[in-house]
């Protein structure tokens, strides 16, 4: 049996990086215009701080205005609720996004309502998620953006395919399946109450695993030749007491039956920060009237 396609996002994020720096550069020439992109951390978590640093980096990377605002744990809500409407007031910063999770004490519900729309390059704010819902110009969540970006390399025309997305977040799930849906796939959203979850994976040409359960997807879980995106980012620990990186799916079992799959790390992982670099830009042509 032939083994499934490996599909390299890591060099996927590097074309499109070297594609919004392009942007950018032309966007500097043509309007004088920086697109800026604020990032707002609270607290200490450790991989808050890996991605934070590295969106900063690949912003600056792309030609790109960058700030980062690192606030202690224990700042109150309200003094973040005052950064995140200063910075939507600030013609500078174009796309702004507070980087979850935050303290206990903080909302996340009423923080991503403080964002503009306008700038909410996550794709959070209810105006977005109803845009997209409506089939209408939005700001997209960059990871399910990203996976679609992949999809169409893969699979080229989405048109008619049975897609299954196993989660439900409103970062991931639900924004994934509207994705696919306007790509005209018969979409199916499932989740850990789903009966016989099993069963309903196999019936998908596409399956968007987006769970946070470590291998939880098994390889006979998974159609034959059907393409896989595996979302998930888990450590689980190794025999010398130090930890590895899993996705949601079983990626050696189904490599062996899925006709293209992403690996863990190196797959979906890489998009994401492409894709806000990306949207980014789109909000700094909106926001200053300039048509793609």
């Amino acid at each position: 049996m032939s083994q499934a396609r490996i599909i390299d996002g890591k060099a996927f994020a590097a074309r499109l990086r070297e594609q919004v720096a392009a942007e950018v550069a032309d966007l500097k020439a043509q309007h004088g215009l920086t697109p800026g992109l604020a990032v707002v951390l609270v607290g200490e978590d450790p991989a808050s701080q890996v991605y934070v640093r590295s969106k900063g980096e690949q912003t600056l990377a792309a030609g790109m205005h960058s700030e980062t605002h690192r606030l202690p744990a224990e700042t109150s809500q309200a003094e973040l609720l005052s950064l995140v409407e200063r910075l939507n007031d600030d013609p500078a910063i174009h796309g702004l996004l507070v980087q979850f999770p935050v303290p206990d004490h903080m909302s996340q519900a009423a923080i991503v309502a403080a964002i503009s729309p306008d700038k909410d390059v996550d794709g959070l704010t209810v105006t977005n998620a109803g845009r997209l819902a409506s089939g209408l110009p939005a700001l997209t969540a960059c990871t399910p953006a990203g996976c679609m970006v992949l999809l169409k390399d893969v699979v080229g025309d989405l048109s008619g395919k049975r897609a299954v997305v196993v989660g439900r977040s409103n970062l991931m799930g639900k924004p994934m399946a509207q994705l696919l849906l306007a790509a005209d796939c018969t979409v199916t959203i499932a989740h850990s109450r789903t009966q016989d979850l099993a069963a309903v994976c196999r019936e998908a040409d596409i399956l968007v695993a987006a769970v946070g359960r470590p291998q939880m997807v098994k390889g006979d879980w998974i159609k034959p030749g059907a393409t896989v995106i595996d979302v998930g980012i888990n450590r689980i620990p190794k025999e010398d007491g130090k930890t590895r990186l899993v996705g949601d799916v079983d990626f050696e079992a189904a490599k062996a039956v899925a006709g293209a799959i992403t690996p863990v790390p190196g797959g979906v992982g890489p998009m994401t920060i492409a894709m806000l670099l990306a949207n980014t830009v789109a909000a700094a042509k909106r926001l200053n009237g300039i048509a793609d």
